[in-house]
């Protein structure tokens, strides 16, 4: 029988990306592997919010639905305008 003094630890198995950038990538990485040109789906989807544009392979429609399409634009805004600001 244990002794219970000493602290079990548990580390979480990621299932699914947690970030706005890690689902873009994850997103993006589907739509190249799959032959579509992922500036143009994201860009369709950003405007419409129909996830079609979005490819059910490695389960990026999913993902990309578990975020606002103004956070995407936020992180996306975010980051080109911090790349200038860095020249």
């Amino acid at each position: 029988m244990s002794d219970f003094k000493d602290t079990m630890r548990f580390k979480r198995q990621k299932e699914h990306p947690d970030t706005v950038a890690e689902i873009l990538s994850t997103v993006y990485d589907a739509l190249k592997e799959k032959g579509y040109d992922p500036i143009n789906q994201l860009v369709g989807y950003i405007i419409s919010g129909d996830p079609t544009y979005i490819t059910s392979y490695k389960n990026a429609r999913y993902l990309i639905r578990r975020l606002e399409r103004d956070e995407i634009l936020e992180e996306i805004i975010g980051y080109y305008l911090t790349k200038l600001d860095g020249k």
